[in-house]
């Protein structure tokens, strides 16, 4: 079910999210001042942007985690935009304009464009976020707070960078914010421990209450202990709401005769849209619900969010990690946290500014690094690594690329890096080559992939002339769905002048009929005749049954047309071997052997206990129809051998205990073979799965033994060398036929 239409019990989740909303909020304040610092922009407009995605975007979105709000992925952006307009009130039509065509966006459904983010950005995208997390709070946590909080870059603007600022933090820690910073993370870490939990406080509400009386008692001490305003949230202070409307900037409309305008709308855009689909499956991933947000959806959602903050002064927004993960973190359930937390930002933001500026950044920098350990974990590297380095080295370097430059910088460089191997894979695997083995010799079939383009023309080639002269080859096409020309081309000049020259035998399977210059054609034989039967021998046969099974086994199985192989064995039928096999052995023998039709002559009894019908189906099947092989199989967990034991551990005649009347000449042959296994003393019975294996194999001896026995015909046969009889014990549970000395 979509989440646009899944129902949502509000009122049941609006503890949590209410919980949720509130630490999601303290953890946004100071983000959203940083980002609109670092932006160049009014600092009111970066909580405008954050009052948008909670108050608006919610709503709007199909999404119950992710929390919107203006992004440190666009700073950079911003910044170069708002110098080139030349005012920030100019910027502002560009915000709306890009809220237009990002509303344009979802209505064409270019959201689709998420399924095409690899699954190694995305995680790397979440494992980089955290690392940038832990990085860049350490420093706030010991009181170092000359950048801002919501910095997300490597480079800083101040000409430091991530691990300089980390070296200056040593020379420059602040006592009392320190301390403030370190009992905040022993909080968050032992909190469930102690009886605080007890409170039905969240860890992250407690800390930043328990950070504001510690403000408090630590200013009273004064000196290098109290915290002043510069390690602290510093929010605008304005008149009540009222005041807060006032300072708000707004468009200046007369720039739309500028061309410089759409360029940067369409900029924002862009990028807004890309980290929006991007954050958006990344918060998805978190979610414990695996919901599934509709992109499409999101898309309209953010382009009506940036209209409106465009309107009303406020940055670009776009779906954000690091509220969405702290959000997902608290347990929120529903959108309502995100909402919740729009109303504290305008709320507290409008007529509590001075009780917010109370905050210090030491303990907000607690929660985030916290947050970020658990993004980063161990467990989620580990299990990157063993799903193979296509999968690791591109998770690992999106990881780097983000973390030594900027989140946008560092996806493109992800994202370039995954497709790479993506290509590489495809270009070095347009086809499978397998070597099938045939009752007239091998036959390399070709099968190409679902999309060949001319990218793979190179590699095709060499396969194509790698062949050795006589060889039979087919080239299948049943599974594609499209042929470059050029890979056309080159399948027509290899059927028309390579192949006669190197006496290939080419055959053509599944191509379209839109494509003009090749039709299908089997040149190979795939049945056996009757000139094939004649020169293999039984060894031969023994060998291909194996590696038949062994194919079946591990689900490489002989592509073969079905309906073509019914008509080229209408006129008769060429056994290579008899199979007498259990009448409930659950599958076909043909299919158990990977044969084509016609190379099978089946004969089942329940047991393989051979009548005098049984015998004349053998004999017919190798002395008139020509079989090399008389095979007899059993099975594991055999009905007919399991009933026999059971029946003669209890002293019971199979006739009464069944009612069937000619059930006893099946139970008499069986229970020969009981009796002629001695290894086992205690419970012979069906329960004992290895004795009831043994008695399989010794009936299926038993038999072989008989059949000659009693037909003269197959007797001769194996005098004269003419047939071969072998056992074979199949597996029903993995498969695997077990044949016999």
């Amino acid at each position: 079910m979509s989440l646009d239409t899944e129902p949502v019990d509000y009122p049941k989740s609006f503890g949590k999210d209410f919980a949720a909303g509130l630490v999601v909020f303290l953890v946004a304040l100071p983000l959203c001042l940083g980002i609109a610092l670092a932006s160049n922009a009014p600092l009111i407009s970066g909580l405008v942007a954050g009052c948008i995605g909670g108050l608006i975007v919610s709503w709007i979105s199909g999404s119950h985690t992710s929390v919107s709000g203006p992004a440190a992925g666009l700073t950079a952006v911003v910044v170069a935009q708002i110098e080139k307009l030349g005012t920030f009130e100019a910027f502002l039509v560009a915000v709306v304009l890009a809220g237009i065509i990002q509303i344009v966006l979802g209505v064409i459904r270019a959201g689709s464009l998420a399924a095409f983010f690899p699954s190694s950005v995305i995680k790397g995208l979440l494992a980089a976020i955290g690392v940038i997390l832990i990085l860049k709070q350490i420093p706030h946590i010991f009181g170092h707070d000359p950048d801002w909080m919501g910095d997300m870059q490597f480079q800083q603007r101040d000409g430091k960078n991530t691990f300089t600022e980390l070296i200056a933090t040593w020379f420059d820690i602040h006592p009392g914010a320190s301390v403030v910073g370190l009992v905040s993370l022993l909080i968050l870490t032992f909190w469930n421990k102690t009886p605080l939990q007890k409170t039905g406080i969240p860890a992250p509400l407690g800390v930043v209450m328990l950070g504001a009386l510690a403000s408090l008692g630590l200013e009273n001490m004064g000196g290098l202990w109290a915290i002043g305003a510069t390690h602290s949230v510093q929010v605008p202070v304005t008149d009540g709401v009222g005041g807060l409307i006032k300072s708000l900037p707004s468009p200046d409309w007369s720039s739309l005769t500028k061309p410089v305008v759409y360029v940067a709308a369409i900029t924002i855009a862009i990028v807004a849209t890309l980290e929006t689909l991007l954050n958006l499956e990344a918060v998805d991933n978190l979610d414990k619900l695996q919901r599934v947000s509709p992109p499409n959806r999101e898309l309209f959602a953010q382009g009506v969010g940036n209209m409106s903050s465009g309107l009303l002064g406020g940055l670009p927004l776009t779906s954000v990690i690091i509220r969405s993960s702290v959000n997902v973190d608290m347990g929120a359930k529903t959108r309502m946290s995100c909402f919740i937390h729009g109303v504290f930002l305008f709320g507290m933001v409008a007529m509590f500014p001075q009780a917010l500026n109370r905050i210090p950044l030491a303990s907000l920098a607690a929660i985030l690094l916290a947050t970020g350990i658990k993004l980063a974990s161990p467990a989620l590297f580990r299990q990157m690594k063993k799903d193979g380095p296509n999968v690791f080295l591109p998770f690992v370097i999106t990881v780097l690329a983000i973390v030594f430059t900027d989140l946008l910088v560092g996806i493109l460089i992800g994202m370039a890096v995954a497709i790479g191997f993506i290509l590489h894979s495809n270009l070095n695997r347009p086809l499978r080559h397998i070597i099938e083995k045939h009752v007239t010799g091998d036959v390399h079939r070709i099968c190409l992939s679902n999309q060949v383009s001319f990218l793979n023309k190179a590699s095709i080639m060499s396969v194509l002339h790698g062949f050795d002269r006589g060889s039979n080859v087919v080239i299948e096409a049943s599974d594609t769905d499209y042929i470059d020309p050029d890979i056309l081309d080159l399948i027509h000049d290899f059927e028309n002048n390579i192949a006669p020259a190197h006496e290939l035998t080419l055959s053509l399977v599944g191509f379209k009929d839109r494509y003009a210059k090749l039709k299908d054609r089997i040149q190979h034989v795939d049945v056996t005749t009757r000139d094939v039967q004649k020169e293999v021998t039984a060894e031969q046969v023994i060998g291909l049954l194996r590696d038949g099974n062994d194919r079946f086994v591990n689900g490489e199985q002989i592509a073969r047309d079905p309906r073509r192989q019914i008509g080229a064995t209408s006129e008769g039928q060429f056994p290579l071997a008899v199979v007498l096999a259990c009448a409930d052995s659950r599958i076909a023998t043909e299919m158990l052997f990977d044969r084509g039709l016609g190379d099978i002559f089946s004969v089942r009894l329940a047991g393989n206990v051979v009548s005098s019908k049984g015998l004349g189906s053998i004999e017919y099947g190798c002395a008139v129809a020509g079989a090399k092989v008389l095979l007899v199989m059993g099975h594991t967990r055999c009905g007919a051998v399991n009933a026999t034991i059971d029946l003669l551990a209890k002293g019971e005649d199979a006739e009464k205990a069944t009612g069937c009347e000619h059930i006893s000449s099946i139970t008499n042959c069986i229970s020969q073979a009981i009796e002629m296994e001695t290894e086992t003393k205690e419970d012979r019975t069906s329960t004992n799965e290895e004795f009831s294996d043994r008695v399989t194999e010794l009936n299926v001896r038993r038999t072989m033994k008989s059949i000659p026995e009693k037909s003269g015909t197959i007797r001769r046969l194996v005098e004269e060398e003419n047939i071969k009889i072998v056992g074979a014990v199949y597996d029903i549970r993995s498969g695997k036929v077990r044949f016999l000395d």
